[in-house]
């Protein structure tokens, strides 16, 4: 896509400096591993909690949300691979400051989400395994995932494709016996009908604002899915690869959620949810599954430390790309001989490392307050992804450019205004809500701090 006017002049870009060994699979695993997380896993039960049946309608909502902003990523990616994705069209559409905004907002989120998703698997093994500190099985996880980020990219991808299958194979376990068992199929079992559906106050038992509080819950439960654009970058093919599996990802993502929120109000009553207890371990020991509940707390596990490797990698070829453009340190560049930048990935762990340090010091205390930093960093890098699109879809289409797009956004520009006026709608939803607000306003502090940076970079020198 050409740039939509006078915008300050982009460095050009080499992605194939990058290793090239993704295959699709890998590509669309990787994004996948992002995407599913414990938000599927544990937290659906607070969602549910919160709005009963009718949390169905809140993944329904965010997940094409989501469809809308993978689509228009989609678009511009497939015009334009990159490992920097998303930061460089902001710098096309926007200037240099929005492409450092991005990357940088982008780059923080995940190293702090890294720190996160440790700190969480760590407290799962250190309740199975109680003997070892929490500290000592983050300083473990830490430590590996590292490694397998230093090998050569085609080997990362096959260790994070089969790592990543455990927990989809667990996922589509779930979704053939919960499907058996709504129809009373599985031994012990009966048809379910429609009671726990309709049954315990209706559908909608707090109304259309357990909907909507609900949609908070679960608007970035999808996040992780734009990692898919990032890696394709290191792909033989890279726009056909986005192409393809940009399709895949979003068709498989919507049913794994919506599909296992949908059994999991069928089986079960809304207010036996717990915000503390997997619905999934709740619905495998009612259906006879022995030891459901230390199966369960293997695949979180696993599925944690997948999510961890996969934005790990993401981090460092975000932090590569803004090194490329002269946004980020030049000793972010230097590479492996397999094609792996190995300072970027070491500088992405760090902030790993120093959750080593506090889950050491406060180990109860570290979770919640990683968690809460993170904040609405992904809805506004999302936010910047449809405003990039509206102006780069524009000058193309000054250009006469559009028509040869390998992928074009549905409905233009209408869905790309629905997509952004939704995600304004969310952080509206946010500032209502007081503990979303807090984190609405940690993240707005991290974005104008790193807007204030761009800006003072570029001021001229006496």
């Amino acid at each position: 896509m050409p740039a939509p006017g006078p915008a300050e002049p982009v460095t050009a870009i080499e992605t194939r400096s990058l290793g090239t060994g993704f295959r699709r699979r890998h590509v669309t695993m990787l994004a996948i591993s992002g995407a599913i997380g414990a938000g599927l896993f544990v937290g659906t039960g607070a969602g549910i909690k919160t709005a009963g049946p009718g949390i169905l309608l809140s993944y329904v909502v965010a997940g094409l949300l989501m469809v809308l902003v993978m689509r228009m990523l989609g678009e511009m990616a497939a015009a334009e691979p990159s490992s920097g994705s998303f930061s460089v069209y902001a710098e096309k559409a926007l200037g240099r400051w929005a492409g450092f905004t991005v990357g940088w907002l982008y780059w923080s989120l995940l190293v702090v989400v890294v720190a996160a998703e440790a700190t969480a698997a760590a407290g799962i093994a250190n309740g199975l395994l109680p003997g070892i500190p929490q500290w000592t099985w983050v300083l473990l996880f830490m430590a590996v995932l590292t490694v397998v980020n230093l090998f050569a990219v085609r080997s990362f991808g096959e260790f994070e494709f089969w790592f990543g299958a455990i927990k989809v194979t667990a996922v589509v376990g779930f979704l053939v016996l919960g499907t058996l068992a709504v129809f009373g199929i599985l031994p012990g079992t009966t048809p379910v009908g429609r009671s726990n559906l309709t049954g315990h106050g209706g559908f909608l038992p707090n109304g259309l604002q357990g909907v909507l509080t609900g949609l908070l819950a679960v608007a970035f439960s999808f996040g992780g899915m734009e990692l898919v654009t990032i890696a394709a970058a290191e792909s033989e093919d890279p726009a056909d690869s986005i192409r393809r599996t940009t399709r895949t990802v979003i068709v498989r993502l919507l049913l794994f959620y919506i599909g296992s929120v949908a059994l999991m109000v069928l089986l079960l009553p809304w207010e036996s949810a717990s915000a503390n207890t997997s619905p999934f371990v709740t619905i495998l020991e009612q259906i006879g599954v022995p030891a459901a509940a230390l199966l369960m707390s293997f695949v979180v596990l696993t599925s944690l430390l997948s999510a961890l490797n996969a934005n790990l990698y993401g981090a460092s070829r975000m932090v590569f790309s803004l090194a490329e453009r002269g946004e980020a340190p030049r000793a972010m560049l230097k590479l492996s001989g397999s094609g792996v930048p190995r300072t970027a990935v070491l500088s992405s762990v760090a902030f790993g490392f120093v959750a080593v340090l506090l889950n050491f010091l406060a180990p109860e205390h570290v979770l919640p307050f990683l968690l809460n930093a993170i904040g609405a960093n992904i809805l506004l890098v999302w936010i910047f992804v449809a405003v990039s699109q509206l102006r780069l879809r524009k000058a193309a289409e000054r250009d006469g450019t559009a028509a040869d797009l390998p992928v074009r956004m549905w409905g233009f520009p209408w869905l790309s205004w629905v997509a952004l006026i939704a995600m304004a709608g969310v952080l509206i939803l946010m500032w209502t809500d007081a503990d979303a607000r807090a984190q609405l306003f940690t993240s707005g502090a991290v974005a104008v701090l790193i807007v204030v940076i761009s800006l003072l970079r570029r001021r001229p020198r006496r």
